[in-house]
């Protein structure tokens, strides 16, 4: 039995551009293509000649609704943007010189089933970038990748643990009003409700 379609709403920069496309995955069993209006769910694919303030914008955009990836194709992405680029969901980044019907198709279903892909000199490019913020930005400044600080994961380790906050200031030498001051900013910097939320999201992001 053929696998469902997979549901895609094109967002292209120009009407060539998007004629161009859609007839290129018309044809292809494996797509579907809806209008934006009634995507729900969808696999959003953003096709532009390059990377603007509008396509950042769009990409923001998308990361806030509800669908299961997004595939960017575009020119070459600088340095620079690389980290906007993946900061705003992208799932995959395809060079316009090498999108080919295959290759759209392979990505899109690729970016349905949560997989991400972007092309090998990206990829290093962009373990460069993480590693030079974390070096040269967040360890001096005593964070991680996950914008926390060693004592905010030590005080979180230690809820998990049961402890009341009398006891971990005890431990931690602090006293309780700067126990629970750590706690208001990890609540309020990450948006979560209280520290029981707090606690699953440190344990869901591989913190503690």
């Amino acid at each position: 039995m053929n696998a469902e379609p997979v549901t895609v709403v094109l967002h292209a920069a120009d009407s060539i551009t998007r004629a161009g496309v859609t007839v290129a995955l018309r044809s292809r069993p494996e797509i579907r293509l809806v209008e934006p209006e009634t995507a729900e769910s969808c696999v959003a694919l953003v096709v532009a000649e390059r990377l603007d303030e509008n396509v950042l914008q769009l990409l923001r955009k998308l990361q806030c609704q509800p669908n299961p990836g997004i595939v960017l194709v575009t020119g070459d992405v600088a340095d620079s943007e690389l980290l906007d680029v993946v900061g705003s969901g992208v799932s995959a980044v395809l060079r316009r010189a090498e999108a080919t019907p295959d290759t759209l198709v392979r990505l899109i279903r690729a970016a349905h089933a949560g997989e991400g892909s972007l092309p090998a000199d990206l990829l290093g490019r962009l373990l460069g970038r993480v590693s030079q913020l974390q070096r040269n930005v967040l360890r001096p400044n005593g964070l991680n990748l996950a914008g926390m600080s060693s004592r905010e994961t030590e005080v979180l380790r230690m809820i998990a643990d049961g402890l009341e906050t009398r006891e971990i200031a005890e431990r931690l030498c602090y006293s309780q009003r700067t126990v629970k001051s750590i706690l208001h900013d990890i609540t309020n910097r990450f948006q979560l409700r209280n520290r029981a939320h707090a606690v699953a999201f440190a344990l869901r992001e591989g913190l503690i």
